[in-house]
């Protein structure tokens, strides 16, 4: 904003198109790439949501946005099996057992693991384990109740805090970390040494550094399982972000059977229709093996 009005960003770029990290390095005809339906409903839903305001303050009678959206013939109420942008248990192995051979390797690698494994045991999204002008997540959000259980607050989506459960299985990798770092085996209260330090001066990482770490695991994984198993099994690996981890763990979770009430608390979904979906991608799953077994005689 200047003088008061609002000028063009040139750095901000809505429509630009983004193709996948497995195709990153390829040349892809531009030509063939249409907007996707969820690209087209989120453009339809903003649009409708400003000629609300626009209705609200009387600048317009009607919202034109909701009869082009019922006329447009570009989009199609999309009922089919959505692809789950999660790791297969035998991808996550590869990318635990890497983490874990490089930490083994190189003591500079223990925070790659940390990472990896907090991501995904605790189903957090990258935002919430990096260092950000409001918030930065230290050890002594790490806490334990009086029976025993440990418990991390995060500060989430929404500037909405929430602990989430920290499971006995994943408290060895807490306690490998924080020897790596020279600090006692578990969190003291009110502990004010940041969560994931910085390679280089002090204070916590911020996501861009983060999101590095995860993708050299990734990269790692991607090229033995590769190797081992072939490169259709290892693909999602090249494909996969940050946010995979979230969504691997919860869909794991949800296939041992776990409630999906205490499920959506520990994501912090402020509704469980959210996390509905993930269980539904995971009954997709179950469909997908029974309908192999049909037959053709």
């Amino acid at each position: 904003m200047e003088n008061s009005y609002f000028v063009v960003n040139n750095s901000w770029q809505p429509f630009k198109l983004q193709a996948p990290k497995s195709q990153q390095n390829k040349n892809v005809d531009k030509k063939k790439y249409r907007p996707s339906q969820q690209t087209l409903t989120s453009t339809f839903t903003a649009i409708i949501v400003f000629y609300n305001y626009l209705m609200g303050e009387e600048y317009c009678y009607g919202n034109p946005a909701q009869i082009a959206k019922k006329d447009c013939r570009h989009f199609i109420s999309d009922a089919q099996v959505k692809d789950v942008k999660r790791l297969t248990a035998a991808q996550w192995q590869f990318v635990l057992d890497t983490a874990v051979n490089m930490a083994d390797e190189d003591p500079n690698h223990e925070r790659s693991l940390f990472v990896i494994a907090t991501l995904k045991t605790l189903f957090l999204r990258i935002s919430e384990l990096s260092e950000r002008d409001t918030w930065s997540p230290i050890m002594g959000h790490f806490w334990q109740d009086d029976d025993d259980n440990w418990w991390l607050k995060i500060y989430g989506k929404g500037r909405k805090l929430r602990d989430t459960t920290v499971p006995s299985d994943y408290i060895p990798f807490l306690q490998r970390y924080r020897l790596s770092r020279g600090l006692s085996s578990l969190p003291a209260r009110g502990e004010n040494n940041v969560i994931v330090e910085k390679i280089r001066g002090q204070g916590g990482m911020g996501s861009r550094h983060l999101r590095r770490l995860v993708q050299t695991v990734f990269d790692h994984a991607y090229s033995k399982m590769k190797a081992y198993s072939g490169e259709n099994k290892a693909m999602k690996l090249k494909e996969a972000s940050t946010h995979w981890l979230r969504h691997t763990g919860a869909s794991m979770e949800i296939e041992r059977g776990r409630a999906l009430k205490d499920l959506s608390e520990d994501l912090g979904h402020a509704s469980m229709a959210t996390t509905d979906t993930i269980y539904v991608q995971t009954e997709n799953k179950q469909r997908a093996m029974s309908g192999k077994k049909r037959k053709v005689d």
